[in-house]
């Protein structure tokens, strides 16, 4: 080999050997980057999953139906009443699913949208508005679309408070709450062979609180305000800072009783394990 070739090859050497040194440089930058993105990735996965933790602590399905074809008239306060408690249950927490004029497929599939989401430290709340009816001694919240002539179309057609309850024990719920606002004079009884005003005593499983608009077997007329009597009550009590679920029903049982003098009585039924705290914040 002569001086010459043996240049060439120094040089070609030397070449390689940068161009190597580049691809490492280049291997390495990337590398890094791809660390970079993925810690990025797990810290936007971190967030979302501890938000998603946060906002699911707490659930309420809020259903007002107002307009029933059987009836004379519309049941206005029940679409306020659902929009203003289901803004007063956002401030304190919760986040809300709500349905007006809900049909028995939107009940349904709104029963089912909580269904998957609750988890066993759960606080879920169920607030129903509307016509309710009892048949065999059973409470059944009924969708604008019902059609009903005898006591099983209430069945098939309603869909059962306690049935929803089972539902949440089932899921592991750490607390339930329930609001029933549906003891009124409905447009479906009368057409029974025998019939029962108002709603069913609601049977109350393990950590529940329920409060329901009237004494079993009871109803209520409607006033002439923006909201019931029972959920413009109940408003005013989520109100006061630092008042727990229990304190809030009852102090609503109590003064629409002192109100009424005893012609409307709700009903309150706990087996709480723990405090509910509503308005923590005072607002």
């Amino acid at each position: 080999m002569n001086v010459r070739q043996l240049d060439i090859s120094k040089r070609s050497i030397a070449l390689a050997a940068a161009l190597i040194g580049t691809v490492s440089l280049a291997i390495g930058a990337h590398a890094a980057l791809n660390m970079r993105v993925l810690d990025a990735a797990k810290a936007v996965s971190t967030d979302q999953v501890t938000g998603s933790v946060g906002q699911t602590s707490r659930l309420a399905l809020v259903i007002g139906n107002g307009h029933y074809p059987d009836a004379r008239a519309p049941l206005t306060q029940s679409i306020n009443d659902a929009r203003a408690l289901s803004s007063a249950l956002r401030k304190n927490g919760f986040d809300v699913d709500m349905v007006e004029d809900a049909s028995k497929d939107d009940m349904v599939r709104a029963v089912n949208r909580l269904k998957s989401r609750i988890t066993n430290d759960t606080t879920v709340m169920l607030f129903f508005g509307g016509y309710g009816v009892q048949a065999g001694r059973e409470s059944y919240m009924l969708p604008v679309d019902a059609v009903i002539w005898k006591e099983s179309d209430v069945r098939r057609q309603g869909v059962s408070i306690e049935g929803v309850l089972d539902m949440m024990k089932q899921q592991g719920a750490k607390a339930k709450l329930v609001v029933v606002d549906a003891s009124r004079r409905n447009p479906y009884e009368r057409r029974f062979r025998s019939y029962s005003h108002g709603l069913a005593p609601i049977g109350t499983p393990d950590n529940a609180l329920i409060l329901s608009s009237a004494s079993p077997g009871k109803v209520v007329d409607d006033g002439k305000g923006e909201h019931s009597t029972l959920v413009g009550e109940l408003l005013n009590n989520l109100n006061a800072q630092g008042s727990s679920a229990e304190s809030v029903f009852n102090k609503t049982r109590i003064a629409i009783s002192r109100a009424s003098e005893g012609d409307q009585v709700p009903t309150v039924s706990s087996s709480l394990l723990e405090d509910v705290q509503f308005n923590e914040a005072g607002g």
